[in-house]
This record gives C-alpha cells, sequence and structure tokens, in this order.
C-alpha cells in the first residue's frame, strides 16, 4: 500500500467533512478512546471536524492526513496545537491521531508522527506532548519513536463503551 502524507488547510478540511466523519466514527466504533463515547453518528463526527476546520483557519491547529496513494482513500490523521498561551511559543501538543481500523498495523500512524515531528521542528517547536491509553499500541509506537513518559494517570479516560481507561502522558524534545 502507498501512503500520501498531506498537511491540509482550512478549505481542505472542510471539502473532506464526509471521509473525516467516516474515519472518525470508525475509530469510535472500534473502541478508540479519543474523547468520544458510543453511540456516535455522523453528525456528531461532522461537527466536530467543522470545528476543526475552524481551529485551523484560525491558526491554533495544523493537520495532516494519510490517503492511499491510488485511491485516495483516507487512512488516518494526526493533528498538532499550537494555539497555546503566550508563555508557550516553542511546544505543541499532539491530538488525535487516528488511522482507519482497516489501516492499522501497515505504518501509516507512524509516517503520520515523523510528517508532524518534521514540520514542527520547521516551525521552531522544541517540545511535544500528548496522551495516549496505557498499552496500548500507539503507546508502543510513541515508545519506538523516541517520546518520553512523564507517567500515567488511572481512570483519566473512558472508551466509547464507558469502560475507564489509563491514560499515560509523554513529551519529546525536538532538539
Amino acid at each position: 500500500m502507498s501512503v500520501t502524507l498531506r498537511q491540509l488547510d482550512h478549505t481542505q478540511v472542510r471539502a473532506e467533512l464526509t471521509d473525516f466523519a467516516h474515519l472518525l466514527t470508525a475509530c469510535v466504533e472500534a473502541g478508540a478512546s479519543i474523547g468520544f463515547m458510543a453511540p456516535f453518528s455522523k453528525d456528531e463526527a461532522q461537527a466536530f471536524w467543522t470545528g476543526i476546520a475552524n481551529k485551523v483557519e484560525a491558526g491554533d491547529r495544523l493537520i495532516w492526513v494519510a490517503q492511499e496513494e491510488e485511491t485516495g482513500q483516507l487512512l488516518g490523521t494526526v493533528q498538532l496545537i499550537i494555539g497555546l498561551p503566550d508563555n508557550q511559543p516553542h511546544r505543541g501538543d499532539v491530538a488525535k491521531l487516528m488511522v482507519s481500523p482497516s489501516a492499522r498495523r501497515r505504518g501509516v500512524a507512524r509516517q503520520l508522527m515523523l510528517a508532524l515531528e518534521e514540520a514542527a521542528r520547521a516551525r521552531g517547536l522544541r517540545t511535544l506532548v500528548l496522551d495516549t491509553v496505557t498499552g496500548s499500541p500507539a503507546d508502543s509506537l510513541y515508545r519506538q519513536l523516541g517520546w518520553i513518559e512523564v507517567g500515567p494517570v488511572p481512570d483519566y479516560a473512558l472508551f466509547p463503551d464507558g469502560t475507564p481507561c489509563s491514560t499515560t502522558f509523554f513529551y519529546r524534545a525536538l532538539v
């Protein structure tokens, strides 16, 4: 599978709302703890992505997508929050790394994270932070990519079915 990575502007996010909504809904239905509870509708997903497009337009977020090169199918996405307080211009928060359940374990998340880190360095950012479900495949990926564990917080969030999950916080120094 050949993958193409692109950073999108707000108009491109809005143009692809249906694909983004499908990806988000599929991830929630697969049990991803990414901020949403089941049942989760396409309308809720589209409203979420409309809000993200607004944040991209405001300059508070950057967003990347991974697409299957031949078909253009949306395989995954990740965001970098850069609209932070004035005393934090040197850092960013990684958010909403999502890979379609049908595209997992193929290196899509790794490619998205490497693209995000490269862009963060190019912007002059020195520190990135993120959180993920403790013991998840993403937890393992971040460790492989050199992220440093800050620590876990028990029962920090819920899976879409309401089951509590622990969350581990990580940081990455880019210098």
